[in-house]
């Protein structure tokens, strides 16, 4: 049996597919399951059960001697979401009660951490645990999570295997429901179609053009292929980066969305607003090295692989994986 904690969410949704795919269908799905566009993102899903995510712990608490492995995927992602008090609720103080259950019962955890750990990468984008305590991130989103590595981290006992992934700019099929939080991909892709072209953020540091700031992309397939290697991996704990190690531009980043659709390019730049510009990055970029030390050796899909199956195979039809 193994738990997906956010599974209606996008990228749980993708690792429950994944599993079923690889045959594991003794599923124990996790979340609140109220937004009922999210829902959609489990139709066709084999799983055993739905637990709402309020009665998880004291679930898993009961029921620990048929758990195989956890995946805590869920979480509050709206890094626009200032109120402090939620992310202690819903990221840190949950994944400590799932944690310590963890630890209690002899459970193997893998959680989402995320790249916004790194704030503006003053000290690089390297999974290193010697700069955990040293890191700045830029709003109470990426506080949570990494006020929980920094817990974990701290912590005499911990799982026999555990592993914090810092997901970088996640993009893929199952973000329908994401609104503004969806990737930049499923935003140019709705402009394309209504208006033929799309606005990015122009540059306001002289060392980049306009279109030109670098973000660490990784598709969503990717991901749950790590996190299917880990299932069986179980060793070399610790905390990961998880990109796809290339930065690549905005413009490349809409370039390819447009010659997924088989149009010619057109792009307006406008001011990015006033009060994020002190806070926006230029620059994410994931060593990925470490990852690949424990054995972990299958080719990410570069910018353009992605991108194309993503715009042809689940965007043009809103289809789920």
């Amino acid at each position: 049996m193994i738990i997906v904690t956010g599974a209606a969410g996008f990228i749980g949704s993708c690792l429950v597919s994944k599993l079923n795919k690889e045959g594991f269908n003794d599923l124990i799905i996790v979340d609140d399951f109220s937004d009922l566009e999210k829902m959609k993102n489990l139709e066709g899903k084999v799983y055993n059960q739905k637990v709402h995510r309020d009665e998880f712990v004291k679930w898993l608490k009961e029921n620990q001697r048929l758990v195989q492995f956890v995946f805590h995927i869920g979480a509050r992602t709206d890094t626009t979401e200032f109120n402090k008090e939620i992310f202690d609720k819903l990221n840190l103080n949950y994944t400590k009660d799932i944690w310590n259950v963890c630890v209690e019962f002899g459970l193997p955890l893998v959680y989402a951490s995320s790249a916004a750990t790194y704030g503006l990468g003053e000290f690089g984008y390297n999974d290193d645990h010697d700069i955990v305590e040293k890191l700045k991130p830029l709003n109470p989103y990426g506080d949570s999570k990494n006020d929980f590595d920094k817990w974990a981290l701290k912590q005499e006992r911990k799982p026999y295997f555990w592993a914090g992934l810092k997901f970088f700019n996640v993009y893929g099929p199952n973000e329908y429901h994401k609104g503004r939080m969806a990737s930049v991909i499923m935003h140019a892709h709705k402009q394309i179609k209504e208006k033929g072209e799309v606005k990015l953020f122009r540059s306001h540091n002289p060392d980049y053009k306009d279109g030109e700031q670098l973000r660490d992309f990784v598709y969503v397939k990717d991901l749950v292929e790590v996190c299917y290697f880990l299932l069986h991996h179980r060793k070399d704990s610790g905390l990961y980066n998880l990109g796809s190690g290339k930065a690549r531009t905005f413009v490349d980043l809409v370039k390819n969305t447009f010659a997924g659709l088989n149009k010619e390019p057109k792009i307006e730049f406008i001011d990015t607003p006033a009060d994020i510009r002190d806070k926006y990055q230029y620059f994410t970029e994931a060593n990925m090295s470490k990852l690949k030390l424990i054995g972990y050796d299958k080719p990410f899909h570069t910018l353009e692989e992605g991108v194309k199956d993503y715009v042809e195979n689940y965007l043009e039809g809103k289809k789920y994986y």
